[in-house]
């Protein structure tokens, strides 16, 4: 059975908990109890493939920050978790992007925009083309989610998995689309 690594990133109060026990246990937690870091396994099906999901629930709070190295050097896929009642939490999805990349020396890696408490609409302060826009930007999906009213929760990690599937698919292709990692060859003199 494939098991997947996911992390859940973004500022402090945003739900990253809220939406990851929802998916796990099936309620929503209403008071607000800063994570350090928490983890979660759930067996789900996904497109007809049953798979492991290991999730890492993070700290947003900045004091945690030296912490984020370690998660985001081991996880395979992120959930950036804005919410859209917090403009400032929106702003802060891109340095969360960017740390991800400069932490996996990569271009891309597996990740999905999530604007959370959808729910909260009269006190929305981040549209939804915005979050369009700037997954886009990062070429990745977007989804908005409440984990009060359990909308888009599953769709969301099950979306962040499908992108590792593609990520891992195209990552195995070596010159003229064949299998193979590519070689770098190092000389010591």
């Amino acid at each position: 059975m494939t098991e997947y690594k996911l992390v859940i990133v973004g500022g402090g109060g945003v739900g990253k908990s809220a939406l990851t026990i929802q998916l796990i246990q099936n309620h929503f937690i209403d008071e607000y109890d800063p994570t350090i870091e928490d983890s979660y396994r759930k067996q789900v099906t996904i497109d007809e493939e049953t798979c492991l999901l290991d999730i890492l629930d993070t700290a947003g709070q900045e004091e945690y920050s030296a912490m984020r190295d370690q998660y985001m050097r081991t996880g395979q896929g992120f959930l950036c978790v804005y919410s859209i009642t917090s403009r400032s939490s929106f702003d802060e999805i891109a340095s969360f992007r960017e740390q991800i990349l400069r932490v996996k020396d990569k271009d891309k890696v597996p990740m999905i925009v999530v604007g959370n408490k959808c729910d909260l609409e009269g006190e929305r302060q981040v549209t939804t083309g915005e979050g369009q826009d700037l997954a886009r930007s990062f070429g990745c999906p977007f989804m908005e989610t409440s984990a009060k009213s359990r909308v888009n929760v599953e769709e969301s990690f099950y979306q962040l998995v499908r992108e590792i599937r593609k990520d891992s698919r195209t990552d195995t292709k070596g010159p003229g689309g064949k299998g193979g990692k590519k070689t770098l060859k190092c000389l010591l003199l």
